[in-house]
C-alpha cells in the first residue's frame, strides 16, 4: 500500500493562543529566549547588521538556531531586514520602533546581571551606565535613528568561574604536582598569567 500526499499551499500561520492575557507572558512569548535577547543586544549596541556578524559575535549560536530566531524576531516586528544598498545579495538586520522600545529593558538586564553575577563587564562601566541610564538610552536611541553602527559597549571578556580561577591558582603557584617551575610552564602555555 503507498500513501500519497497531497501538497498544501502555504498558507499563512495563525497566532498561537496565548497562555495569559500578562504583559510579561505576552513579550516573553515574543522574545523570552536567550538567543533573540542576545540578536536584540548586539542590533542595539554592539552595532552588528548582518548574519555573519550575528555568527561571530562569540556566544556559540548555531547557525540554524540564528536563522529560526532572525526569523522570528522579524515575524514579531521587532527587526526588520533590508537589502545592502551596495549588495543587494547581502542582508542588514535592523531593529524596528517595537525592537528599540526594549533598550530600557536590555539596559536594566546588563545593570542587573552585572551587579549580581561574575561577568566580564568593568564595574566602572556599570555604574556608569546605571547613573547614567537616560543619557545612555538617549544614545542608543540617536544611533538607532541616524543608524549610526558604532558599538556603545566593548566586547566583554567570557567570564571565568570561580573553578577555573581556583584551577589556575594551583598551577600557577606549583601545586598540581610536580615542580613549581612545571607548573608555570603548565599556566603559560594555556594562556593564564
Amino acid at each position: 500500500m503507498q500513501a500519497t500526499f497531497a501538497k498544501v499551499p502555504h498558507v499563512l500561520r495563525k497566532r498561537k493562543a496565548r497562555r495569559s492575557g500578562c504583559p510579561v507572558s505576552l513579550s516573553l512569548e515574543e522574545f523570552g529566549d536567550r538567543w533573540s535577547l542576545l540578536i536584540i543586544r548586539d542590533l542595539m549596541v554592539r552595532g552588528f547588521r548582518t548574519f555573519k556578524e550575528f555568527e561571530r559575535s562569540g556566544e556559540g549560536i548555531a547557525t540554524n538556531i540564528l536563522a529560526s530566531r532572525l526569523a522570528k524576531l522579524k515575524a514579531a516586528r521587532i527587526i526588520t531586514a533590508e537589502a545592502e544598498q551596495t549588495d543587494a545579495r547581502r542582508v542588514n538586520y535592523r531593529l524596528t520602533e517595537k525592537g528599540i522600545d526594549l533598550a530600557p529593558v536590555l539596559l536594566e538586564l546588563l545593570i542587573w546581571g552585572a551587579r549580581h553575577e561574575d561577568s566580564g563587564a568593568s564595574c566602572a562601566l556599570i555604574a556608569n551606565m546605571e547613573k547614567n541610564r537616560e543619557q545612555i538610552l538617549a544614545e542608543v536611541r540617536r544611533r538607532w535613528r541616524q543608524r549610526d553602527s558604532t558599538p556603545l559597549l566593548p566586547r566583554f571578556a567570557p567570564n571565568r568561574t570561580l573553578f577555573q580561577e581556583q584551577h589556575n591558582e594551583k598551577i600557577v603557584h606549583g601545586r598540581r604536582g610536580g615542580s613549581s617551575e612545571e607548573g608555570r610552564r603548565t599556566a603559560n602555555v594555556s594562556g593564564s598569567k
